[in-house]
């Protein structure tokens, strides 16, 4: 191991190389275009991990189709304000990368985004007549216009002809139907950002990994950051202002090193996914759809069983899954002993509390691990019956890690979402968590702006509003608003445009 001397200091490091940072040093840049960023990604490529095309379902997650985002209330309505916020969010995804292509940052929007409908499906009486109510309810709103309800089997299979093809006559199904979903290449969107960073003089360091980190006097953060040269190892140090921590779950880990109060009580518990691929071009042109059904009971939302439509690299595929399974890695790439590693005196409770509170789900995941190849294709064939064995084969996924904190009543609690995590100054923050992850990356880096610069905001937002045009205002409560957007990013992003009515 070799030290060399500090490299210069920083205005932002950035660490990790997938689409939260990617996203954050290019708001950055339009809006602080003098500001110094580094990037440092431990992997040999940018956008690798969690961002890759395949370690993701690709979708676009805006509500359309993951029935989880929606609940029946005791009075038997149905609570579709997540949904709401989850599409809304997902709608300045768009701006922002419209915007990006309309200024020539990004490529053709093929690219990296291509049009798929998402389809929500389900079986059995009950579960048909809530699917019912909850389309009902949505498609009164704008945002979700476009949805279509049918519980005919024949035009669930003209919509989706996997689904319904020597389904047995006597099942109850329905489904949902939108056109103005989507399938998204995040790694795509990451290597096409860091291409136009790198002319932009951001500087993005690979093979390197934190080490540790420690509060210089300034108030400024220095890290200790190791070089892989293949060769040889190499050290080196780096001061910055302000540090962010877009790692997956190694984010943890960062600020776990850095030793802020604000990560008091965070633990992780990683998750591993498996799906089934299947490039036979006979099937695949048989489905054009991303399909959701119900999670299994006291399963995480990043369980719900969904068959996809993928465009990776202009071809077609179909992915069934996720199979998620117990996984002590906190990345892809990661180390065995991430989970041991990321304990402590403070979220050793927390951890203990969520175990004892979720037995059903990590009985679940351990299942998994068990699960033959049979049970498998079992759980694809009751979305598509005829599924053949021959043309289906198994790959293994992005690893995910859901937030386990600290709660006052229960000791610890599991979320399902993700969380910004910032210490009280704003020199650093990290984003913590999975699912809606990457489709909302914007929104929630906006978060991280609000909450790490206030003093800038009154400057930046107009500087912001040329990325996403409806900032600040509501498409939830402004439906005039909420039409014009979706169709006019239809049109920029070359996705289907929204349906009248």
């Amino acid at each position: 191991m070799k030290t060399q001397a500090a490299l210069r200091p920083y205005d932002v490091v950035l660490v990790g190389g997938g689409i939260m940072s990617a996203t954050l040093a290019m708001l950055l840049k339009h809006l602080e275009p003098d500001w110094t960023i580094a990037v440092f990604e431990r992997l040999p490529e940018v956008g690798s991990e969690a961002s890759a095309a395949w370690n993701n379902s690709g979708t676009g997650h805006a509500g359309l189709c993951e029935i989880d985002y929606t609940g029946e209330l005791p009075d038997g309505s149905i609570d579709i304000g997540h949904a709401l916020e989850l599409n809304e969010r997902f709608q300045q995804t768009r701006q922002f990368l419209g915007s990006l292509v309309e200024a020539g940052i990004l490529g053709k929007p093929d690219t990296f985004i291509n049009p798929v409908p998402h389809m929500t499906f389900v079986r059995g009486e009950s579960d048909v007549n809530f699917l019912r109510r909850r389309h009902e309810t949505l498609a009164s709103h704008p945002l979700f216009g476009s949805m279509r309800f049918s519980a005919d089997r024949k035009a669930i299979g003209e919509w989706a002809p996997l689904l319904t093809r020597e389904r047995d006559a006597a099942d109850a199904i329905a489904a949902t139907h939108d056109v103005t979903g989507s399938d998204i290449d995040f790694g795509e969107i990451t290597r096409q950002l860091f291409h136009h960073l790198r002319w932009k003089d951001v500087e993005i360091h690979r093979n390197c990994e934190v080490r540790g980190m420690r509060r210089n006097n300034d108030g400024t953060w220095q890290l200790r950051i190791d070089w892989n040269t293949g060769n040889d190892h190499i050290t080196r140090k780096v001061d910055a202002r302000f540090v962010f921590a877009g790692a997956g779950g190694w984010a943890l880990k960062v600020l776990q090193k850095a030793g802020i109060p604000e990560a008091q009580g965070y633990g992780l518990l990683p998750v591993s996914g498996r799906f089934l691929r299947c490039d036979n071009p006979a099937v695949v042109e048989r489905h054009e759809a991303k399909v959701y059904g119900r999670a299994p009971a006291g399963a995480p939302a990043i369980s719900m069983p969904h068959l996809d439509t993928r465009v990776v690299d202009g071809k077609r595929a179909l992915v069934f899954g996720p199979y998620a399974g117990a996984n002590p890695r906190f990345l892809k790439h990661g180390s065995f002993f991430d989970a041991a590693a990321a304990l402590r005196p403070h979220n050793v409770k927390p951890l203990a509390a969520m175990t004892k509170d979720n037995r059903e789900l990590l009985w679940l995941l351990f299942g998994q691990l068990a699960s033959t190849r049979k049970r498998k294709l079992a759980a694809l064939r009751d979305f598509a019956p005829t599924a053949d064995a021959a043309d289906w084969k198994l790959i293994t996924a992005g690893q995910r890690a859901q937030i386990v904190k600290a709660d006052p009543v229960r000791g610890g609690v599991l979320e399902f979402g993700t969380e910004v995590v910032a210490a009280h100054d704003g020199s650093i923050a990290a984003v913590l968590g999975s699912s809606p992850g990457a489709s909302t990356a914007p929104a929630i880096l906006l978060e991280v702006l609000q909450r790490c610069f206030p003093r800038y905001q009154p400057y930046w937002q107009p500087r912001l509003r040329e990325l996403i045009p409806t900032l600040g205002h509501s498409l939830v409560r402004d439906t005039r608003l909420a039409r014009q957007t979706v169709a006019r990013t239809a049109e920029v992003l070359n996705l289907n445009a929204p349906l009248p009515g």
